[in-house]
């Protein structure tokens, strides 16, 4: 198969001889190329294969020197010397592969080269035979080895390797213990290969060896290997791994035995019979029953021949041709048959045969299961599906006349439905079976205007029908009938259906239009009330600029008025001050008018969506606890918010709206509640919810001026407030609950109020969110597991809701109403010496207030036990005292269970070293650096340029977009910090000048920070902001506070 091309570089030979050796003929599938020198040529003897070298003329051990160090390694180097030169030839022994002796007669140099041609084609014929092997065994998926007598692996291929995970090197020359990682080698292995090299027969067994990985059960054939003089010198293996097939196998069989059990233990007969049928070996009385006869002598006796006689003769012969299809043991069969009693009662039989070996013996064994009570609920349900189809087009079809169902291909067809008729005509035309061309023409003849009669009747022609209803699904036809000498208009509408390439179905229907005169009545009406409620909108207008005019002229005239009284009493610091925080009053709540105008705009405009994201509630109620805390203070109110079985804490919802309808309420019952008075929020999971989702509800309850029966069906129109003495100095838009009634409605809530004048109000708000996916775990606290825990709360809810947390994390939880109880029970356990490991406090409670229980607990106890209390309050209001007291820890109301589990963690956690809030509270931030500012308005700017410098910022300003990009391409990198940019701007607008920015070759310029201030306020305007390039979005009316921390975060 090879071909070899040989180049052999002949040095220091003779003309005569060098002829002599290029003249002989090469072996066949080799060629010859030779090269030729007088003396050492390094680079000849580098490229060649053999080097023939005549060593008579010239110094021997210089001239092999010089050929060994030049030679490659797989190279011949044969030599030509005389018999005095060999002695010198000693060192070069070992690279010679031979030597050719002096002198040499043309005959006996032809023979030598002959010779060692010969040779070197069978070195390369053990090599190409060598490759064969290696690349049929290495190539096979199974196992194979070479071994000697000793059981030594002289030889394996890469499946073999693969196996044992080991290489070549280690597994050959290596005995079965060291390949397999077994302690010995398997005496079954050894005794199976000394039986073939005894036997010298090739052996094929099963052989289960023990590996490091556990037992592999092995298919092997070995084979005796035979030495030249004909003795075995060991064996050849070839092995097949069928651990994985055995396992398979006997997991069937475990499967098939379970079933055969489970059939078994059923109520269903089981029959055994020869396997020509001519005798039952067994039978049970269930399969009597079913087939039925009293006794195995009756079934005999009425003639059993593989089938009993009682099997319907319908079923006989595919019954008997699926028995005795079975051929091999194991084989089974399933199937369905009916029987027929004596007293003609008829049962639907499941059948199961299987052909089976026992004891050299096979039989047929069978299981019958009278399957007739299914096979009724099957034909029930069918039934019952037709009438509904049925009663289905009845339905669909109430509005025509008649509703026939045709076959195109044949014409026939029947009646679906048919209306009574004056004279009964419909009925005696389309009654029972019909055909398409007959019965239409006897209608047309009958009952269509003449004039409408062909159209009619090429319509109802199966090739017309065929035709149009190929290239649309629907077809129309209008036409008239004559019925008492009146003239009535009527529509025929064909559809076809089903499978349209299978076959050509079609349904007819025909109705009365007569009433469509009445639908363009019910059309005019429409009109002239859509007209009113065009009308009544414009009603709506007018009022709605009304009240507008009205509620900005309010603020608007306390602006104006109280800058004219600041301006005339300058000199008057204190004056001064109070006007100013009137006017600040008054722009605030005109801001908010016009964000309330705003959201309704965008709600009846259909532009306002909501942008779920995935949420805390924690944090959503604890930033509204902090937005509200200042109004509550202001006029002395009683505030709480807490929560009831509130397990689930991230949800997916539109944050901000969520927020706005809270806020709205809440703010309602702050604003309408008299100093004193009590504001509370309570949250609850509500059970029921579908799987992945949580309900929850929202109390928000006051104790203020409530409202009338009357107001409350009308609280959720726009501009709507009560009218009364009480309320008539309270600012508001009348937009609020208007807007929270859309947003719920958005969010697929409900929200219910509840009010009575001078009792209060309290809103209800219901929805129910997506949760996480995230897995939600409560892990136990090790170092509080099983441990006692006391909750302090005068409130049921909050303490039934903390002891369930607690309980979560592994602690034994007990509460009580009253701060003395607590006291009480805490002697009781220091004494019993099973003391409580953590106290959980409410601040505000009847008898005793949280700090003084802490007090008195820690005189009990001493300074280990943690004690945590509850507070809807801000803490620096009581913290001074609290630690003094003993407190450890503070927990916010509405309390989490996630927040609560961080507390306690924080609390028993020794590996850091706690750090007092003063070491942890930090400078005010000093604010530096230089801001571009791009504004149109002069006002704006002036504005903004006081509020930056008072805080320590350089402004320079750039009254257009293209100024700015001006200004900023001619700056260095780093001379602007950061860039305020307006929106709507002459020249270029901020959209625009962004983009530019971002798209300056100066990379670093190009990167600034750039942060919109603009009157665009809505989410959307957010939005484009963002993806327009800038960094973030200031509203205008500008908060200092919310600028000066945008900054802080973009510029740090």
């Amino acid at each position: 198969m090879y071909r070899c091309c040989v180049h052999f570089y002949l040095m220091g030979w003779g003309k005569e001889d060098a002829e002599l050796v290029k003249s002989l003929p090469p072996s066949e599938h080799f060629s010859h190329m030779f090269a030729e020198s007088a003396c050492p040529d390094r680079d000849l003897a580098a490229r060649a294969d053999v080097i023939l070298a005549d060593l008579r003329s010239m110094d021997a051990v210089q001239a092999l020197s010089a050929l060994s160090g030049a030679r490659r390694e797989r190279s011949r180097l044969i030599v030509l010397a005389e018999g005095a030169q060999l002695a010198g030839l000693s060192p070069f022994l070992s690279q010679l592969q031979d030597v050719w002796l002096a002198p040499l007669p043309a005959e006996a140099l032809r023979f030598r080269f002959q010779r060692w041609q010969e040779n070197y084609k069978q070195a390369l014929d053990l090599w190409q035979a060598n490759q064969f092997l290696d690349s049929v065994i290495n190539g096979a998926p199974n196992l194979v080895w070479f071994k000697d007598k000793n059981g030594i692996h002289e030889k394996v291929n890469d499946s073999f390797c693969e196996t044992v995970n080991k290489t070549h090197e280690q597994v050959q020359g290596q005995g079965h213990a060291y390949i397999w990682d077994v302690e010995q080698d398997d005496p079954v292995c050894i005794e199976s290969e000394r039986v073939v090299m005894e036997t010298k027969q090739t052996g094929i067994s099963e052989e289960r060896i023990l590996t490091g990985a556990g037992p592999r059960l092995l298919t092997t054939y070995k084979s005796p290997l035979y030495d030249v003089d004909g003795s075995v010198m060991g064996t050849v293996g070839i092995a097949i791994d069928i651990t994985q097939e055995r396992a398979y196998k006997e997991e069937l069989l475990q499967q098939r035995d379970t079933l055969e059990a489970i059939l078994t233990s059923l109520d269903c007969g089981i029959i055994c019979h020869t396997v020509d049928g001519s005798r039952i070996i067994s039978i049970n009385q269930a399969a009597l029953d079913i087939l039925g006869y009293q006794s195995q002598e009756a079934l005999t006796t009425d003639g059993f021949f593989l089938v009993a006689s009682s099997v319907v003769e319908e079923d006989r012969e595919n019954l008997c041709r699926l028995i005795t299809g079975l051929k091999k043991p194991g084989d089974c069969v399933s199937t369905e048959y009916r029987v027929q009693h004596p007293d003609g009662t008829l049962l639907h039989v499941m059948g199961n045969i299987k052909l089976v070996e026992e004891n050299g013996r096979q039989y047929f064994q069978r299981f019958l299961l009278d399957c007739t009570a299914q096979k009724l609920r099957e034909q029930q349900e069918r039934v019952e599906t037709e009438r509904r189809q049925m009663e289905l087009v009845q339905a669909l079809s109430v509005d025509y006349s008649l509703v026939c169902v045709f076959d195109l291909v044949t014409g026939d067809g029947r009646s679906l439905r048919i209306s009574s008729c004056p004279d009964g005509l419909l009925q005696s035309l389309f009654n029972g079976q019909i055909q398409l061309e007959h019965c239409m023409e006897r209608y047309i003849d009958s009952c269509v205007y003449e004039e409408d009669r062909e159209p009619l009747r090429q319509a109802c022609s199966r090739r017309y029908l065929e035709e149009k209803l190929s290239a649309d699904s629907i077809l129309y036809l209008n036409y008239r009938t004559i019925c008492h000498g009146e003239m009535r208009y009527f529509q025929m509408k064909a559809v076809r259906t089903g499978d349209w390439n299978g076959q050509h179905s079609i349904v007819l229907g025909f109705r009365n239009v007569d009433d469509e005169t009445r639908q363009e009545l019910e059309k005019k009406t429409l009109l002239e009330d859509a007209l009113t409620q065009a009308n009544q909108a414009s009603k709506a207008k007018s009022a709605f600029l009304s009240n507008m005019s009205h509620d900005i002229r309010t603020p608007m005239n306390a602006i104006v008025g109280f800058t004219t009284l600041a301006i005339t009493h300058l000199d008057q610091k204190e004056q001064v001050e109070g006007y100013l925080k009137k006017i600040l009053t008054s722009g605030n709540h005109l801001v908010s008018l016009i964000n309330d105008v705003l959201d309704m705009s965008r709600i009846e405009s259909g532009k306002m969506r909501l942008d779920e994201a995935l949420c805390r509630l924690p944090d959503i109620l604890h930033s509204l606890r902090s937005i509200v805390q200042a109004d509550v203070r202001a006029k002395q109110l009683d505030f709480y918010i807490d929560t009831v079985d509130v397990l689930d804490e991230d949800i997916y919802c539109d944050k901000l709206r969520l927020n706005q309808v809270l806020l709205n309420l809440l703010s309602n019952s702050i604003k309408y509640t008299p100093a004193g008075g009590v504001v509370s929020m309570r949250v609850i999971q509500k059970p029921g919810a579908p799987a992945g989702r949580a309900s929850y509800e929202f109390r928000i309850k006051d104790n203020g001026i409530g409202m009338s029966e009357e107001f409350v069906t009308h609280i959720f129109e726009p501009f709507e407030r009560e009218r009364n003495s009480t309320i008539s100095g309270i600012q508001g838009t009348g937009l609020g609950m208007a807007i929270t009634k859309n947003i719920v409605d958005m969010m697929s809530g409900a929200i219910q109020i509840y009010s009575e004048q001078d009792v209060g109000t309290e809103f209800v708000v219901s929805f129910t969110f997506r949760l996480s996916s995230a897995p939600k775990e409560v892990p136990t606290i090790p170092e509080l597991k099983n441990c006692r825990a006391l909750v302090v709360d005068d409130d049921f809810n909050t303490c039934d809701s903390v002891s369930y947390m607690l309980q979560q994390f592994g602690m034994r939880a007990e509460w009580t109403l009253s701060g003395k109880e607590a006291v009480l029970r805490t002697r009781q356990a220091v004494m019993r010496r099973d003391n409580y490991s953590v106290y959980i406090i409410d601040w505000l409670m009847p008898d005793l207030n949280g700090i003084e229980v802490a007090r008195r607990i820690r005189k009990e106890t001493g300074e280990d036990v943690p004690i945590i209390v509850l507070t809807a309050y801000d803490l620096s209001d009581i913290e001074d005292e609290a630690r003094d007291a003993g407190v450890t820890a503070f927990c916010s109301k509405p309390l989490f269970m996630s927040e609560l589990r961080t507390c306690l963690n924080s609390i028993v956690s020794t590996d850091k070293d706690p750090q007092s809030r003063e070491e942890q509270q930090t400078q005010s931030k000093h604010h530096s650096g230089r801001i571009l500012l791009a504004e149109d308005n002069e006002l704006n700017q002036e504005i903004a340029a006081a509020i930056l410098t008072e805080a320590g910022f350089t402004v320079e300003i750039a009254s257009n977009g293209q100024l700015a990009v001006d200004m900023l391409s001619a700056s260095e990198p780093g001379y602007y910090q950061l860039i305020l940019m307006d929106v709507q701007m002459p020249v270029m607008d901020g959209y625009t000048a962004t983009r530019t920015i971002r798209a300056l070759p100066n990379r670093q310029l190009a990167s600034i920070p750039i942060l919109a201030m603009t009157a665009n306020a809505f989410e959307e305007d957010r939005r484009d902001a963002l993806q327009a390039g800038m960094n973030g979005h200031i509203a205008k009316p500008i908060n200092i506070k919310k600028l000066l921390s945008t900054l802080d975060q973009i510029m740090e």
